[in-house]
């Protein structure tokens, strides 16, 4: 394994850990004795959350691929 597919590692399992939390929250919207609304509502918030974390995951790995790993060297 290379040493930059360790770095790879964390942000792999954080983001699969925070997609797991998530959709329990998400299956649990519809298990709630709401109208539907709140169920929709309730649905899209972390919906919306997951797929943000899934696009920090691409955009993380493709930042460590690219060599470009500490952000804050650039300020």
């Amino acid at each position: 394994m290379k040493y930059s597919n360790k770095k790879l590692i964390a942000p792999i399992v954080i983001t699969i850990l925070l997609v797991i939390y998530l959709g329990t929250f998400l299956f649990a919207c519809f298990y709630i004795s709401v109208p539907i609304v709140w169920k929709i509502i309730g649905s899209l918030i972390p919906l919306a959350l997951i797929s943000v974390s899934i696009y920090v995951l691409i955009e993380r790995i493709k930042e460590i691929r690219s060599g470009e790993e500490d952000d804050l060297s650039k300020y």
